[in-house]
């Protein structure tokens, strides 16, 4: 076994495309807290609304924690990646999979499962990201991760995306079915 996969203190982070991706994350995460945002509104005054309050915030301050990570390792998110998802970020406040924000069509349908799709990829990212080698770092006198943070926010991801599967399957009959 390499030290790359035992976990032996002095393994180094390949940051030459690990920040590319963690860039590539918080794009996402950017859009990701638009999105709650317009769900938050598309539920509005029903039972839900606080949930998509609730998972909103808890994107903000997850999309805070990337920057932080981010940074820690040295780096500055890449203006241009940022650029690109502020504007997508602004699009889905329009949230083109259900404009009008009704509950009871298929855009809604497509909302709850887009929502789930960013809810996965992001579970993909700490899941990823507690599979690389505890005390790996990003160089001498940079730290790496703290996995007790990671294990948080991955386990966070997974209720998250029950709370979404749950308001998607109890929301269905109305949507598809005729009364």
């Amino acid at each position: 076994m390499t030290s790359a996969t035992n976990g032996i203190p002095g393994t180094r982070l390949n940051l030459e495309t690990l920040l590319p991706y963690l860039d590539l994350h918080l794009a996402g995460a950017t859009n990701g807290v638009r999105l709650f945002n317009a769900a938050r509104i598309s539920w509005a005054n029903t039972p839900h609304e606080a949930e998509f309050t609730r998972l909103r915030k808890e994107i903000s301050e997850e999309r805070a924690y990337l920057k932080k990570l981010i940074r820690t390792l040295g780096h500055r998110p890449s203006r241009i990646k940022m650029g690109f998802a502020h504007v997508a970020s602004v699009v889905a406040e329009f949230d083109p999979l259900n404009p009008l924000r009704r509950k009871a069509t298929a855009g809604a349908q497509l909302e709850l499962e887009a929502l789930q799709s960013l809810l996965r990829g992001k579970e993909a990212l700490w899941a990823t990201l507690l599979a690389l080698p505890a005390g790996a770092t990003a160089g001498p006198g940079r730290p790496g991760f703290d996995r007790a943070a990671l294990e948080r926010l991955l386990a966070a991801s997974q209720q998250q995306q029950d709370t979404v599967s749950r308001v998607m399957t109890e929301t269905a009959q109305a949507r598809f079915l005729l009364r």
